[in-house]
This record gives structure tokens, C-alpha cells and sequence, in this order.
């Protein structure tokens, strides 16, 4: 007798039966087996390439500036709480330790500040200067804050920390302390005006060759100071120690700022004669230094 076939699996009925339906669309499954790296997880197609030194550990990183950022900032507004509270609240001189904290802090976030403004493509974690100058930039800042705490318990204050009697014009304050004040605010002024109007033609350390569009400036702050930025930090850092009242810190930051300015004007001016040539010697005739014996 014959006999219907008969189908051996469920599989061959339904893939008969399919061939007879409209196909469906089902949507993909993803990959589960190799996820995306984190730092690709919120990119898209169109997303601008990341560059390298951005990621922590890089020139710029960007954690690494936030960090500093946020330290200066923090640092900031407790010394400068301190400073008025100690000078409004009470007769002590020590209120000056923390205003030169807070100075530094000023000073810091300025350097990355204008340099992330206006010369962008050097903004990187050294333009705080935080600890690319070196051990005894450090040792110097450190020491003068020292000197004023130990002169303040160890010594006389009037003797030590007067130099001159009080300017009742100016509400009883000392000589000293004032032009303290006035250096600290025209150095930082200075510095932070030559930084903005060289641009791309500032840089934190002496250049040893000509590069795409490095060109002479001489408007603005640099048409009377040919450098105006080492100008800026020679009297600011004076004015630091006039305003903590200190004596051999003044001295000492006298002698090696002046000393450090003067070998690096000199080799600086070197490699700008041979960049710019005539047009920077007659330059150099008509604008001036402005710290004292460095021509």
C-alpha cells in the first residue's frame, strides 16, 4: 500500500512553511562578546578625534588641570577668608601669610588662564607653573613665608617688621607695606598684559628657533618694556617681601631674580638677533628692561 509521506522533524515543516510567508525583520543583535573601549562609549561617527594628551597623564590632561584648578581655587578662598579675618578682627601682622598664599594663587591660575586664552595651544598642565620651575622656585616661596612667621615670634615685631612710620594719608599703614602692594599690583598687571598681547608669540620658556609665525611684538606693553613679563615677576616678587615685612628673603629674592633675568635676557636676545636681525636691534635701542643695571 502506499502511504503519505511522512516528515521526520518539526525543522523541515517550518521552513516549508516559511517559504510560503513574506520574510520579517528582526533587528540585530549587538555584539556582546567585545564592548567598546570606555573612552569610545559616548562617541558617535561624527565626534572630532580625541588627542592623546588629553587623557591623564598627558600634557594637557584634562584631569590633571581640573585638579590643579580646583586646588588653586579652594586654596584661594581660604587664604584670602584668613587674611581678612586676621586683619579686621585682630592687631596681628600675620595676616600677611596668607595673603601671600592667596597671591600665589592669583598668580598661578593667571599664568594658565591667559595662556589657555590666548595661546591655546600651549595650555598645558605646566602653564600653572606649579612645578615646572624647579625646586627652589619652591624652597624661595616657602622660605619667605617662614622668615615672617619666625620673625613675628622670635624678634621685636616694631623693630622688624617697620620699616618706616605709618602714612596717616593712608590710614595708619606702613611705608613699606603700601609699596608692597602698589609693585605687587603693577607686576602682576604687566605680566599678565604682555602674556595676552604677544598671543601666540609668548612662551614660558626661551625659544631656540624660529617657528611658523613668530613674529615681533612691539605694541601695547612691549612698545616701552622689551620684556615685559620678566619686568612683571621681578617687582611682584619684590613686592611679595615688602608686603610680609621680610628682610632677608627681600635680599635674597633681589639677587637670584636678578641674576636669573639677566643670563636669560641675555641668551633670549641672542636667538631673537638671529630671528629678527636689525629689526630687533633697533627695537632693543628704543624700548628698555626696566629692572635695574640689565640693559
Amino acid at each position: 500500500m502506499s502511504s503519505s509521506p511522512e516528515f521526520s522533524s518539526s525543522s523541515t515543516t517550518t521552513s516549508h512553511v516559511a517559504a510560503d510567508e513574506p520574510p520579517t525583520w528582526r533587528p540585530p543583535r549587538p555584539n556582546t562578546t567585545t564592548p567598546p573601549p570606555p573612552a569610545a562609549e559616548n562617541m558617535t561617527s561624527n565626534s572630532p578625534p580625541l588627542d592623546a594628551s588629553n587623557y591623564p597623564g598627558g600634557k594637557k590632561s584634562l584631569a590633571g588641570i581640573s585638579l590643579r584648578a580646583f586646588l588653586i581655587g579652594t586654596t584661594l578662598g581660604l587664604s584670602a577668608s584668613l587674611t581678612l579675618t586676621l586683619r579686621l578682627f585682630s592687631d596681628s601682622p600675620l595676616w600677611r601669610v596668607p595673603f601671600f598664599l592667596a597671591s600665589l594663587c592669583v598668580f598661578h591660575f593667571l599664568e594658565y588662564h591667559v595662556t589657555a586664552a590666548h595661546n591655546t595651544r600651549y595650555a598645558s598642565v605646566s602653564a600653572f607653573l606649579l612645578s615646572s620651575n624647579g625646586w627652589a622656585y619652591n624652597i624661595a616661596h616657602t622660605s619667605a613665608a617662614l622668615e615672617c612667621l619666625l620673625a613675628y615670634f622670635f624678634y621685636p615685631r616694631e623693630s622688624y617688621f617697620t620699616w618706616s612710620g605709618p602714612v596717616a594719608a593712608l590710614g595708619g599703614l606702613k611705608i613699606q607695606l603700601v609699596l608692597g602692594l602698589v609693585l605687587m599690583a603693577v607686576g602682576q598687571t604687566i605680566r599678565t598684559l604682555a602674556m595676552a598681547q604677544a598671543g601666540s608669540n609668548f612662551n614660558h620658556t626661551v625659544q631656540v628657533e624660529r617657528k611658523n609665525g613668530h613674529m615681533l611684538v612691539t605694541h601695547g606693553v612691549y612698545a616701552v618694556l622689551r620684556h615685559p613679563s620678566y619686568f612683571g615677576f621681578f617687582w611682584w616678587g619684590l613686592g611679595t617681601q615688602l608686603v610680609l615685612g621680610n628682610v632677608v628673603c627681600f635680599v635674597g629674592y633681589f639677587v637670584v631674580l636678578w641674576k636669573f633675568f639677566h643670563s636669560r635676557i641675555q641668551r633670549e636676545e641672542r636667538f631673537l638677533i638671529a630671528f629678527f636681525g636689525d629689526e630687533y636691534v633697533q627695537y632693543k635701542k628704543r624700548s628698555t628692561v626696566g629692572i635695574p643695571g640689565i640693559w
